[in-house]
């Protein structure tokens, strides 16, 4: 962790800003760009500050950024990105992705992704991702040039092997289920979020409605006038800061999506081992086919029925130069079979070993970083609440004074 990026280069999406553009269609779209700076942590010289570099980024790029490292290191556990689109949104807040308010928490969170990369062990040394933060001009290109998509796994390719893998790894079976689950106790917990702060926006304005009340009536009584009036005014003060504090709601609900969105990053992983375990199955049934092809040419036995058997009963026999040639043939690819069966079971091996350090690695962070989000929001609700007191305890000083 000593040499990862995160401690050489400070890292920050300083700046959201909409811009508009032709896009591959030559069609006029309106996108928002994101300035990424980047400072070394070292000084260059003595008593001097490094530069700061500067470039901008669209969230497609992000995009494929992610996806080249996903396909790269198909082991880890990959950070997600923020939402494009708003989802789960207090229903009061904009789902719009171009919303100003939207826009901001989206920056933070690209800002996260970015952070996250360069703290991990592995990708914090990628070149490509050094590249995304430092080369401006003809990144993409670069990024292509790696063929990185040739690597990609199609989609149907792994529901094939999902549903036709004969011996899972009952981890990675047990890792899969516990991501959906924990996608499932995320969305939900969104949800209750989302209806506890619709009730809570109902509360602060009805004390907005007190303030109005106090106010009026605070018009027609010549003694009660004064004090009516101040428990108006801080009636009008409570109910006008619940907008900031569901603003602030919304950050400690991206900071659980991240994790709703890792659930997916998880699952990535468990179907590439499903992906590498099917090969490796399918490896070895070719090889044992082989086997025996081989062992029936020598013997000249058929075990079991096969159309090939079946020729050779209404044409006559093959002889047996064309016998041995065909040995010869098989026996080459049996032994490039074993040698390519020991290789996928290497490579398997070596995939189990680091996936699993990386998704212990996952485990110890996801736990401090809930803890700690849920934590925080627990007093945010708490220091709401005895704000919610301070506004009756001087009420009720107003109501005294009467």
């Amino acid at each position: 962790m000593e040499d990862c990026l995160a401690k050489k280069m400070e890292i920050t999406v300083s700046e959201a800003e909409k811009r508009t553009g032709r896009n591959a269609m030559n069609m006029q779209e309106t996108y928002t760009a994101y300035l990424i700076e980047t400072r070394a942590v070292e000084p260059q010289s003595e008593g001097q500050c490094a530069p700061v570099d500067s470039l901008w980024r669209r969230y497609s790029e992000f995009e494929l950024l992610r996806t080249y490292l996903s396909v790269t290191y198909p082991h880890i556990v990959v950070p997600p990105l923020p939402e494009k689109r708003a989802d789960f949104v207090w229903h009061k807040l904009s789902a719009d992705n171009m919303d100003p308010d939207f826009v901001e928490r989206r920056r933070i969170g690209l800002e996260n992704f970015l952070l996250r990369v360069a703290s991990h062990p592995v990708l914090c040394q990628d070149k490509i991702f050094y590249s995304f933060l430092t080369q401006e001009g003809g990144w993409r290109e670069v990024v292509n040039e790696t063929g990185f998509q040739i690597k990609a796994d199609s989609r149907l390719k792994a529901l094939n092997a999902t549903f036709r893998v004969k011996n899972p790894d009952k981890r990675f079976t047990e890792l899969k289920h516990y991501s959906d689950e924990l996608q499932s106790v995320i969305s939900h917990l969104l949800r209750v979020r989302a209806r506890v702060a619709d009730r809570l926006y109902g509360v602060y304005k009805v004390h907005g409605n007190y303030g109005r009340v106090f106010s009026e009536w605070s018009a027609i009584e010549k003694e009660m006038g004064d004090g009516l009036q101040s428990a108006g005014h801080h009636m009008d003060v409570y109910a006008a800061s619940i907008d900031d504090i569901l603003e602030e709601e919304e950050h400690y609900a991206d900071q659980l999506k991240e994790y709703l969105f890792y659930a997916e990053a998880l699952r990535a992983v468990c179907r590439k081992h499903e992906l590498m375990q099917y090969d490796l199955e399918m490896a070895a049934q070719d090889l044992t086919s082989k086997k025996q092809q081989c062992e029936e040419l020598a013997t000249g036995t058929v075990r079991t029925f096969s159309l090939k058997g079946m020729t050779s009963k209404l044409f006559g026999q093959e002889t047996p130069e064309q016998r041995e040639a065909k040995v010869k043939v098989l026996e080459e690819q049996i032994q490039e079979g074993e040698e390519q069966l020991k290789s996928k079971n290497l490579e398997g091996r070596d995939f189990v070993k680091s996936a699993w350090a990386d998704i212990e690695r996952f485990k110890e962070q996801k736990n401090h970083d809930l803890k700690e989000a849920l934590i925080s929001y627990a007093v945010m609700q708490i220091s709401m609440c005895k704000k919610g007191i301070q506004v009756w305890t001087n009420a009720k000083e107003c109501f005294s004074k009467m």
